[in-house]
């Protein structure tokens, strides 16, 4: 649903089309992105219209970009000191 909805907003009936789902049980899956945030829902007449709200995946975003930069001091800490422990056991 979320990559669906990552081109643009639709309808909830176009996006329930690819699963087998009762469209009142799909419902419940679309309340709950819509209360987590992750998505915002509007009527118009008999449609709902399901669009992506783009702040939850900005501060997941930043989460990743965090964990990345200390994992990627990690294995630079990981590399030295594996390369300082060749250097004293390689024969001189």
């Amino acid at each position: 649903m979320l990559d669906r909805l990552g081109r643009g907003p639709t309808t909830v009936g176009e996006l329930a089309s690819p699963f087998e789902m009762a469209l009142p049980s799909f419902m419940k899956h679309i309340r709950q992105l819509e209360k987590s945030g992750w998505i915002s829902t509007r009527k118009t007449g008999r449609v709902r219209m399901c669009t992506l709200e783009r702040q939850p995946f900005d501060a997941v975003e930043s989460w990743l970009d965090e964990q990345r930069r200390i994992w990627e001091e990690r294995t630079d800490r990981l590399e030295r000191f594996v390369a300082t422990r060749d250097d004293k056991e390689s024969p001189a």
